[in-house]
């Protein structure tokens, strides 16, 4: 392969690991819930999403696309999960409505910051990325902590990563312009 084709490869190389987070998220539907299968298609998706963004640092390849492509398969990753665990799980009444509000707290973080800065503002700040890793963690631990002692900890992360973030997009520190 000559240098620029590799250049190629190298620029695409995490939004591709990106677009696969995608597909595999996709497999997980159509896999039994906490069979050995969803586990391996869950890891791999988890793992995509800890080293996209790696390589796309290391690569100087870091683009709006691929941070806003990266949100989508995100999304459609946290999505497919709810499908597939929420129908299994006994969930507390407290846990729904803590929740909830953390929604709440997300909704209204995209809202303002839309109307502040015009655009969709993904703030990727490291409490996100602790909860984010919580939460990846929850259905590999839920044989061994039951959901009403690991959603706490879960939850406060979550809640506290949405104040900051919130807190960040009011302020515009650290968001790029």
């Amino acid at each position: 392969m000559h240098v620029a084709g590799l250049k190629y490869w190298v620029r695409i190389m995490a939004n591709a690991i990106t677009g696969l987070r995608i597909l595999v998220s996709m497999g997980l539907l159509f896999s039994p819930v906490f069979s050995p299968i969803f586990y391996g298609l869950y890891l791999v998706a988890g793992l995509s999403d800890m080293v996209d963004g790696i390589i796309a640092r290391k690569t100087n390849s870091v683009s709006e696309f691929g941070s806003r492509f990266d949100s989508i398969a995100d999304f459609v990753f946290v999505g497919v999960c709810l499908i597939k665990i929420l129908p299994v799980m006994d969930i507390p009444i407290w846990l729904y409505v803590w929740t909830a509000v953390i929604a709440l707290i997300k909704i209204i973080n995209i809202i303002s910051g839309y109307a502040r800065h015009k655009r969709y503002v993904a703030v990727h700040t490291t409490m996100n990325k602790v909860t984010g890793l919580l939460l990846f963690m929850l259905p590999l631990t839920l044989e061994i902590v039951p959901l009403r002692y690991s959603g706490i900890p879960i939850c406060s992360a979550a809640t506290a990563a949405a104040v900051w973030e919130g807190h960040i997009i009011r302020t515009g520190k650290g968001i790029k312009t």
